[in-house]
């Protein structure tokens, strides 16, 4: 059994790591901790895991993490993680992030986007970005992982097969994307609070949301070349999921039946990663509670342009399944390892 920790667990994605490890047939969950409720059984902030997940939340230094666990699962936020990386990597231990700090490769872009100047700039060459379906074989082997974020991860599985294909032209992306209000986190704004959100529907971040360079630069590294993108994120009135629409011209004109061909060629042996039949779109209630990214898409002749959809649970693919993806890379487990559970039913 492999000795693992999670710093952070009573967020969101870290009780979702929670959820999903202490049910790990190869881990040992040997820590968990957070600031604001050391002190409290995990089970007392979210009481559906009484009985299954009694241990108490820990708030001690990176250094004693690291001495416990040979894997450390981050699920702090930005500017918190890279203040504890480093020593947990001094310590010996391998590190999945799932706070943006190491995702940008560029610290001047980094500090542009999340006003703060990054504090470990060396180890940006170093950390691998963790979406297994472009670098699984960098993730095996890696010390340090970028665990993609939610946006980044609905939009480029959807679009990377298709560049690659040269069948749609990158300088034509719209990227529309609307989440669930986990997305946000766990402490409550004015923004996300039940009044604000229920019955409503709004777009935010426009033109500034941090999550855009994040997209960019996969589909650039893809392409090796610059690729610019309009992305407007949007809150949607529900708990969990992400459903990204994009639109592209076709380079050149293509029925939707040959797109899909190129999905389904790409994805056949990714087990995270469902196409569509034609005249089916995703919904994010089918792959609520999953680690599966859905994708379908339509070409419209009339506007030479193909629409692309894609849904995940923002918190499972899009952060605490996809950091467990990871993990059973780096331990040459099987990806399904501890993640083939069906996706909940209404």
């Amino acid at each position: 059994m492999v000795q693992v920790a999670i710093v952070g667990a009573s967020g969101y994605a870290g009780a979702d790591l929670v959820r999903l490890l202490h049910r790990h047939p190869a881990v040992e969950l040997v820590c968990i901790t957070d600031l604001t409720n050391a002190g409290k059984p995990f089970s007392d902030v979210y009481p559906a895991f009484r009985g299954r997940v009694d241990r108490i939340l820990e708030n001690i230094p990176p250094a004693e993490v690291a001495k416990r666990a040979s894997l450390v699962l981050a699920a702090v936020p930005h500017v918190a993680a890279m203040g504890m990386v480093p020593e947990l990597l001094a310590g010996g231990a391998r590190v999945i992030d799932l706070s943006a700090d190491y995702r940008l490769q560029d610290a001047a872009e980094y500090a542009a986007w999340y006003g703060h100047s990054h504090t470990s700039p060396e180890l940006l060459a170093e950390a691998v970005y963790g979406l297994p379906e472009l670098n699984r074989e960098a993730i095996r082997g890696a010390r340090l992982i970028a665990n993609p974020g939610c946006y980044p991860t609905g939009a480029a599985l959807p679009l990377l097969p298709l560049l690659r294909a040269g069948a749609i032209d990158p300088d034509s992306l719209i990227v529309d994307s609307k989440s669930g209000t986990s997305g946000a986190g766990r402490t409550p704004s004015p923004g996300t609070v039940f009044c604000e959100v229920n019955e409503g529907f709004k777009a935010y971040g426009v033109a500034s949301h941090r999550h855009t360079p994040e997209i960019e630069q996969t589909l650039s590294t893809v392409l090796a070349r610059s690729v610019r993108i309009s992305f407007t994120p949007h809150l949607l009135p529900l708990n969990r999921g992400i459903l990204t629409t994009t639109y592209a011209s076709m380079t050149p004109a293509r029925t939707t039946e040959d797109l899909l061909g190129l999905l389904q060629r790409a994805y056949a042996a990714e087990p995270w990663v469902r196409v569509l039949p034609a005249g089916q779109l995703p919904n994010v209630a089918h792959v609520r509670g999953s680690n599966y990214c859905d994708i379908g898409l339509v070409a419209d002749a009339r506007t030479g342009r193909v629409v692309v959809v894609s849904a995940i649970d923002n918190l499972v693919k899009g952060a605490a399944g996809q950091a467990v993806q990871n993990m059973n890379l780096m331990l040459d487990l099987s990806e399904t390892t501890g993640l083939d559970v069906t996706p909940l039913t209404p």
